[in-house]
């Protein structure tokens, strides 16, 4: 499938220099979505995961029907304050803020094979930084997939140590 055509730009958003990728148009299409969920479950099923991770937003739009599809868990990394209870939190830097993302306390157990799931790598920050509280907390990272991934910010990834794929490179 030919998923450029279902992905937007909006350029110097969210601030002046950022040309954002939106998946907005590929969510709204029933059988693009349908066929970038199955792509994203075929290649996370590969690395047997327990749980997969999303970061917020889109993470949880991609996530939640991966982790439904492989008949696993979903969690959930928030932005700071975002998350009932106990939590771990992480700071981190992105492209043009810095920010704190939080995993609830246990939910992730010792030695849990953890994919994380996101819409889109760019540096590679928040995925790191979630993959830094899995880590810290006893699991272990097996994969990362996004849909999206941009050719342009290879060089200054953040994104280390671990198996990474996308179904489409920008």
């Amino acid at each position: 499938m030919d998923y450029e055509k279902y992905i937007g730009v909006v350029e110097d958003f969210p601030k002046k220099g950022i040309s954002f990728k939106d998946v907005s148009p590929l969510l709204a299409n029933g059988e693009a979505m349908h066929r970038a969920v199955d792509e994203m479950a075929e290649i996370a099923k590969e690395w047997k995961p327990d749980l997969i991770i999303g970061p917020e937003a889109r993470g949880f739009v991609f996530g939640v029907p991966v982790a439904y599809k492989l008949s696993v868990g979903f969690a959930m990394a928030r932005k700071k304050g975002k998350l009932p209870g106990e939590v771990v939190a992480k700071t981190y830097t992105l492209e043009y803020n810095q920010a704190t993302i939080e995993l609830k306390k246990g939910i992730v157990k010792e030695g849990t094979r953890v994919v994380l799931i996101d819409d889109l790598l760019a540096t590679g920050g928040t995925l790191q930084a979630v993959k830094e509280l899995v880590e810290e907390n006893g699991g272990k990272v097996v994969g990362a997939l996004t849909f999206i991934e941009l050719d342009a910010l290879r060089k200054s990834r953040e994104l280390t140590g671990i198996p990474f794929k996308a179904i489409l490179s920008l």
